[in-house]
């Protein structure tokens, strides 16, 4: 605020040039405060009058104290539903419940209250594509927040998180009266079995409720179910009408002939139902369920309209094992609020990484992505849900359904049953099925170890024979015939090297050892290798003696932390902004306390012993205005150096990459959500983001269509492990690729995925002295892996017909969604938004970067800047100068002071540069116009 009555709102400092004597008041809009100018008045008027007059408007707290009821105030009920310990593991089965999820989700929930964390990414197929019968939940996946808004730090913010929420009718929010108080509080939206019966037994004025089942006769497949919705909708209507205003979805009672509608399928429906039918605020949703047990499933309840939700089966199992030894140390009802609370911290991360900062607010908010969930299923049952592949429908998820519930309730009785083991998350002989499995972890090593293609190509086989076993989008993508032409003339294996990268890998994550092999790797080939945000040692900025160099070419930063300095920005070839994570978009990998060792800490210049995220939280940057200042800023650190933005796969990423482009970014990276090596909660791992395919294309199409393709390069990884992954993403778009996890596999890593642990047997993912002793990896094992996908790339371009491999970029016309597929879920998936080929006339033919954008690097303090500079460094003397401005077309002068201190004035420079200027540095050609004395 300025004293000639000027208030300046802007997002940061020094947008406009306002004499400091002039500014009586600045200071920033604080979280949870309000910012507000009266015109008329002419003042500004101060939060606490702002809020103590909206709080004075209307009696609030004599009408909260009169109706809102909370829930520890329900009368207890008259009595509540024995556990049936005798029917759990039969109940498990139905509901799909796997060793896997007790051990490795329930257990940290109900020991320690938090959720789960992993590592190393996920490589088993996505649930359209998996044999076995997968849970609805796991069709969605989530989104996230990238550069267009900021996630928030729910623990660094917990001040403005809230999981309060309330269920009951909603009133008329324009108009304040008592009754909109008439509302039951919860302070979590995870009920226990006793707060449910006090909803069931509801005896207070103004409150009725009723339960529903959500049961429907399993032999009678998708008419059955369908009919069994129906027939819930109708129920629900005349609940309504009789003026019942909290309805309770219940699946109790599973027997031989019942099964369970999927939880999330009747919340939905139910939810768009009474939304068409104009009736969905008078009243409010409860989940009776024994199939939600893990953060994701709460995550997707509420986000489809469920006020609360009761996981009776989930607290059961929990008595089961403490009764089994598998919780020790812990009574029932410890581990039940462990769990509750584990399971509501991990919701408030989901929502934190939207932005979202109250349960409250994200009731109802749908931010999920279908992924393999036929159009026609989304739009009547999870209405305005995207769903881009098609998949399955009505009757497939009637199928997985009777699978699982024919797994606990068998036409014949079976000795022995047991949970199966799982395997989503470690690879198991009879559990879920897994791109690196020790056969194709086994055949790369043995490869890559002895130099040897042929068998590098059984390798391949195993991964890339997905016509059986469907694993991958781009698995069932096929090449479209072509007249092949000889290898000789395909490009060389010397010039596609160029292209690949090691995928982002802090030193601190993987040992000292496996980081130095990947950077004298990758720079023997002319690749680039990537730090991760984690420093780098000085000492590797300094040539080896036999010419190796184990400086990393990529210096990721995403909030300048973590080793980031000036020295570390001038010793890169690229420097990358991590606006998100792999396997954990809006999360941050995480460095485990316990790996943070003093020479970790020297690096990173951070405390040893202290447990670290990357990255966190982008408070810094709300807009592409924010991120194209930090290319601008990169780009004066080291002029050299290209400027990266990696961005994640979801829907939307392609309007994100086209203001990534316009920032000036050299390079934007679409990773796929199941790379990424470094710890994050499994949830992050498993349900956050999507595959690269998906935002690969829609990125390419995105910049085709608005002129943009040509200015940027387009870099994917995530999981990338064949040359028929590299010429597939080629074909969609990239012309850069990234690979983490196999090059890691080559040193040696065998995929135990316990690297948060610390325990690594092979020296990969550790800090620990006497295991990184047993490190066998060496540089050339990383030389050979990239050289075979180069060498089998080669191979498909010839038989594409492909000579250059920039002409095959984009070229999705030369790809074709498999024939015949046979998988009773996949057949269902439609390829053409990932296949479309925009058309956007001559002007925008351009489908790979084909020049380099000069205009912000114009703008920049260039080296003819410095040298103009160089007296007032060097000597002392005043030097004044006279250019444009970045962010205006006005023409600033230096002071009257700096003219009258300089020894001459300089003259106008609105010229553009000579052409002999442009000769000798064409990276230059638009370089400041401008002089000084």
């Amino acid at each position: 605020m300025t004293s000639d009555d000027l208030v300046i709102m802007a997002s940061e400092a020094g947008v406009l040039d306002i004499p400091p004597e002039k500014v009586i008041q600045k200071g920033r809009l604080q979280p949870g405060r309000m910012f507000i100018i009266d015109t008329e008045e002419g003042r500004i008027v101060a939060d606490a009058e702002i809020k103590n007059r909206i709080a004075g408007e209307q009696p609030y707290r004599q009408w909260l104290d009169q109706h809102l009821i909370r829930m520890a105030e329900l009368p207890e009920p008259p009595h509540l539903p024995e556990p049936d310990h005798d029917t759990v593991l039969q109940r498990q089965q139905a509901f799909g419940y796997s060793f896997e999820d007790l051990r490795l989700l329930m257990v940290p929930m109900a020991r320690d209250g938090v959720e789960a964390t992993g590592s190393m990414g996920t490589d088993t197929p996505l649930a359209i594509l998996s044999d076995k019968p997968q849970s609805l939940f796991s069709y969605f996946k989530q989104l996230f927040a990238q550069v267009t808004n900021p996630p928030i730090d729910c623990i660094r913010e917990e001040i403005v998180t809230s999981t309060e929420t309330t269920i009951g009718s909603e009133k008329n929010l324009l108009q304040a009266e008592p009754e909109s108080c008439q509302l039951i509080e919860l302070k979590s939206p995870i009920l226990t079995n006793e707060e449910l019966a006090k909803l069931q037994h509801l005896d207070q004025p103004g409150y009725k409720s009723i339960t529903l089942p959500i049961l429907y006769p399993v032999a009678a497949g998708a008419a059955g179910l369908e009919r069994a919705l129906d027939e819930l909708f109708a129920a629900a209507d005349r609940a309504i009408e009789d003026g019942i205003n909290i309805l309770i979805l219940s699946d109790r009672g599973i027997d031989h002939d019942q099964a369970a509608i999927p939880a999330l399928l009747a919340v939905s429906g139910l939810h768009h139902h009474l939304i068409r039918q104009g009736t969905r605020t008078r009243i409010g949703l409860v989940l009776e369920s024994g199939e939600p047990r893990e953060v994701h499933h709460f995550a997707l309840l509420i986000g489809y309209g469920v006020g609360a939700v009761n996981p009776y089966l989930a607290f059961e199992t929990l008595d089961d094992m403490i009764r089994e030894g598998l919780l020790v140390g812990l009574d029932h009802a410890t581990a039940c609020k462990n769990f509750a609370k584990a399971a509501i911290k991990g919701v408030v991360k989901v929502i934190s990484k939207m932005g979202i900062s109250t349960i409250q607010s994200y009731r109802g908010a749908q931010i999920f992505e279908a992924v393999g969930l036929d159009p026609r299923l989304v739009e009547k049952y999870f209405t305005w849900t995207p769903s881009r592949i098609g998949g399955a429908d009505l009757a497939t998820l009637a199928r997985e359904t009777e699978l699982r519930h024919r797994h606990g309730f068998p036409d014949r009785p079976v000795d022995g049953h047991t949970l199966t083991v799982g395997g989503q998350y470690q690879w198991r002989a009879d559990g879920e099925l897994h791109l690196f499995s020790p056969q194709t972890v086994h055949k790369l090593q043995r490869a890559v170890r002895d130099g040897n293609y042929t068998v590098f190509k059984e390798y391949s086989a195993l991964v890339n024979n997905q016509l059986k076993q469907h694993y991958t989008l781009r698995g069932l993508l096929d090449f479209k015939a072509a007249t092949p032409i000889p290898i000789a003339e395909v490009e060389s294996v010397e010039s596609i090297l160029t292209r690949f990268k090691s995928g982002a890998m802090s030193y601190g994550s993987i040992s000292k050892e496996a980081h130095e092999a990947l950077a004298i790797a990758m720079n023997r080939i002319g690749g680039k290798s990537n730090t991760g945000e984690g420093g780098e040692d000085p000492a590797r900025y300094i040539p080896e003696a036999n010419g190796d160099s184990k400086n990393s070419a990529i210096k990721q930063v995403a909030s300048g932390r973590f080793g980031v300095t000036s020295h570390y920005l001038v010793n890169a070839r690229e420097l990358q902004i991590k606006m998100a994570q792999g396997a954990k978009p809006g999360e941050g990998g995480q460095l485990p306390g316990a790996k943070v060792y003093p020479w970790i800490a020297k690096t990173r210049h951070s405390t040893p012993g202290v447990g670290l995220i990357s990255p966190p939280p982008h408070h810094d940057i709300y807009s592409i205005e924010d991120l194209a200042e930090l290319i601008h800023d990169l780009k004066n650190a080291n002029h050299h150096a290209r400027i990266s933005v990696k961005l994640v796969s979801e829907v939307g990423v392609g309007t994100i990459a086209a203001g990534v482009a316009k920032a000036h970014a050299d390079v934007v990276l679409i990773s796929g959500y199941d790379g990424g090596t470094g710890a994050s909660p499994q949830t992050s791992i498993k349900h956050a983001g999507l595959p690269w395919e998906l935002g690969l294309a829609e990125t390419h199409q995105t910049l085709v269509l608005n002129n943009l393709r040509s200015r940027i390069a387009v870099e994917t990884d995530g999981q990338l492990k064949t040359g028929r992954d590299v010429v597939i993403a080629a074909l969609l778009g990239a012309e850069e690729f990234g690979f983490a996890t196999a090059p890691l596999v080559s040193l040696g890593c065998i995929m135990m995925r316990v690297c948060h642990l610390n325990t690594c047997p092979v020296g990969v993912a550790t800090q620990d002295p006497q295991l990184r002793d047993r490190f066998t990896g060496k540089p050339e094992h990383v030389v050979n892996f990239m050289r075979f996908i180069a060498e089998e790339v080669r191979e498909l371009m010839a038989q594409l017909g492909f000579r250059p491999f920039h002409e095959m970029i984009g070229r999705t016309d030369r790809l074709e969604a498999a024939q015949a597929v046979e998988h009773w879920k996949a057949k269902g998936l439609d390829f053409r938004k990932i296949l479309y080929q925009p058309d956007a006339g001559r002007r925008s033919a351009a489908t790979a970067r084909s020049r380099r954008i000069t205009a912000w690097t114009s703008r920049s303090t260039t080296p003819r800047s410095w040298s103009s500079a160089s007296p007032a460094i060097e000597q002392g003397e005043p030097v004044a100068r006279r250019c444009r401005s970045a962010t205006s077309t006005a023409w600033w002068a230096p002071s009257s002071a700096a003219r009258s201190r300089a020894a001459t004035v300089p003259r106008d420079c609105r010229k553009t540069p000579s052409r002999s200027s442009s000769r000798a540095a064409p990276a230059r050609a638009s370089a400041p116009s401008c002089q000084a004395d």
